[in-house]
C-alpha cells in the first residue's frame, strides 16, 4: 500500500470516528459548546461523517477524492482560525493542523491522478 491510501484511509477512517463521537460522546458535545458551535454539531458531524465516507469511497474516484478532500481541508482551516479566536493552546490546534495538511496533500495528489487521466 502506498503512502498517498495510508494517509486517505487514515484520515477518512479519523473522521468517521470524530464524526460518529460528535454524536454521543460527552467530551465532544462540550469541545463544541466551548467552541461556540453546540447549535451546529449535528451538522458538522453528519458532514464529517459523510466526508470520512467519502474519502474511502474516493480512493477510486479522484475528481469526488479532490472534492470531498479540499472541502475537508477548508472545514480544518476553519477549525485552526476557530482555535485561533478562542485562543487555544498550540497543542489543542495542532490536530486540525494536521488534519489540514493531509486533506491538502490528499487534495493535491488527487487532483494531479484527475488530472493525468
Amino acid at each position: 500500500m502506498n503512502l498517498h491510501l495510508v494517509i486517505l484511509f487514515f484520515s477518512g477512517i479519523s473522521f468517521i470516528i470524530y464524526g460518529i463521537s460528535s454524536f454521543y460522546s460527552k467530551r465532544m458535545i462540550s469541545e463544541y459548546e466551548r467552541w461556540g458551535y453546540q447549535k451546529h454539531r449535528i451538522q458538522i458531524a453528519i458532514l464529517q461523517l459523510l466526508a470520512g465516507l467519502g474519502l474511502l469511497i474516493g480512493s477510486s474516484f479522484p475528481l469526488l477524492l479532490a472534492l470531498i478532500s479540499s472541502s475537508l481541508f477548508i472545514m480544518m482551516m476553519v477549525a485552526v482560525f476557530v482555535r485561533i479566536k478562542i485562543k487555544d493552546t498550540i497543542i489543542n490546534t495542532l490536530p486540525a493542523v494536521f488534519y489540514a495538511t493531509l486533506n491538502f496533500i490528499i487534495f493535491y495528489d488527487s487532483l494531479n491522478i484527475y488530472l493525468s487521466r
